[in-house]
């Protein structure tokens, strides 16, 4: 292979320029993440004791969030971003679960304020009924499954959405280990309620009150304008 020899000064600051510049357009593409290695600061808030949101080492992913609930505790989530009533954007992280009962949890909500009136949490994605699941909320809060799978703890999984706001005309894609799943209304694509009240915002972590500790440990959330944004390592 043959050196790349250049021209004059001025062509060589020109693809200096220009890999900057694609260099730049690569790291500005994120639109918010929340990276263990960085701290909590990402957050708007966590919702319990800060000691049960925490970091760890994990031997396969390294630095993690690792999430406690302590039994019969109703929450320990982290507030993510805010989305607006016309937004489209997408979603990834990767996330293991361990659950000392069998009673049900939720790891992501989307989720909308006031808590009355609305669909409460448009999107969740948990451990229900002993597997997966994917659910949407409606405007009149019925309960819409989505998408289910085995639940085995202790095992990481990739997830990824695609999500445009909307009250009725929302949209919803999912990806499970890096595939693009059908889902359960017979379409890759669910249209429904994605935003609702006066605020609907991101979060993740463990809700739902239960007997048992349950735990999650979770990689980098990234928030993006492509699938490969949030997929990227």
């Amino acid at each position: 292979m043959h050196p790349i020899v250049f021209k004059s000064v001025a062509a060589a600051v020109a693809l200096t320029a220009f890999s900057a510049g694609q260099a730049e357009a690569s790291t500005t593409a994120l639109r918010w993440s929340a990276d263990p290695r960085d701290g909590i600061g990402a957050f708007k808030s966590i919702q319990c004791d800060s000691k049960t949101f925490a970091t760890a080492t994990d031997p396969d992913k390294g630095t993690v969030w690792q999430v406690t609930q302590p039994a019969k505790q109703e929450r320990c989530e982290a507030v993510g971003p805010d989305v607006s009533a016309t937004d489209s954007y997408y979603l990834g992280w990767s996330s293991k679960f361990s659950i000392g009962d069998a009673e049900s949890r939720y790891f992501f909500q989307v989720k909308s304020s006031p808590s009355s009136g609305t669909a409460n949490h448009p999107v969740v994605i948990g451990v229900i009924n002993g597997e997966l699941q994917l659910h949407s909320w409606t405007a009149e809060h019925k309960d819409v499954l989505l998408w289910r799978a085995k639940a085995v703890k202790n095992v990481w999984n990739d997830y990824a959405l695609r999500i445009t706001s909307g009250r009725t005309d929302g949209t919803v894609q999912f990806w499970f280990n890096g595939v693009r799943q059908r889902l359960l209304t017979g379409s890759d694509t669910y249209t429904g309620t994605t935003y609702d009240g006066t605020r609907t915002y991101l979060k993740w972590g463990i809700y739902h009150p239960a007997p048992g500790v349950a735990t999650s440990s979770i990689t980098t959330i990234k928030m993006g304008a492509t699938l490969a944004d949030v997929t990227t390592p």
